[in-house]
């Protein structure tokens, strides 16, 4: 895959206290990438971390959707334009922030109801990113996805 990753890890203060009184530990990793539907080698970089086969299989369709919807609408397919993903590591989630370069996606837009028309040759994306992570939020702007699912949590 051509691109850049970069590691690291937070130790939130002690403020962040676990259940336990130990302090709980944040893996992050960046992902940078030209905008391209060749995302098989960016998917396997990402659910790394994923050691439940049926979780991994159901969080990779989640993942695909997000990313050919921020390659395909967000970046217009242009592959002078970056894709920026953030994979974090928690205790009990794993999260990833999916990031393009485009305008972002208005609020309207982004419901996550099946299109009315079962003919209809887009919208079903967003049902399944939904119904693959047990959270689903936007950035403001409507560029940035991000993902979250409970570790160890098949949906």
């Amino acid at each position: 895959m051509a691109g850049n990753a970069r590691m690291g890890s937070l130790r939130p203060g002690p403020h962040r206290l676990g259940p336990f009184g130990n302090l709980m530990a944040l893996r992050w990793v960046d992902f940078i990438t030209p905008s391209t539907l060749q995302l098989a080698p960016l998917l396997e970089l990402l659910l790394e971390p994923i050691e439940c086969p049926r979780q991994q299989l159901a969080l990779q369709l989640g993942l695909q959707e997000a990313l050919v919807n921020a390659v395909r609408h967000g970046n217009g397919c242009d592959p002078f334009k970056c894709l920026r993903v953030r994979r974090i590591v928690a205790p009990r989630w794993f999260i990833w922030q999916v990031q393009d370069e485009g305008p972002g996606m208005p609020l309207k837009a982004r419901a996550s109801a099946l299109p009315d028309r079962q003919d209809a040759t887009s919208g079903r994306g967003l049902f399944l990113i939904h119904h693959c992570f047990d959270d689903v939020r936007w950035s403001p702007r409507g560029n940035r996805l991000q993902l979250a699912a409970r570790r160890g949590r098949a949906r």
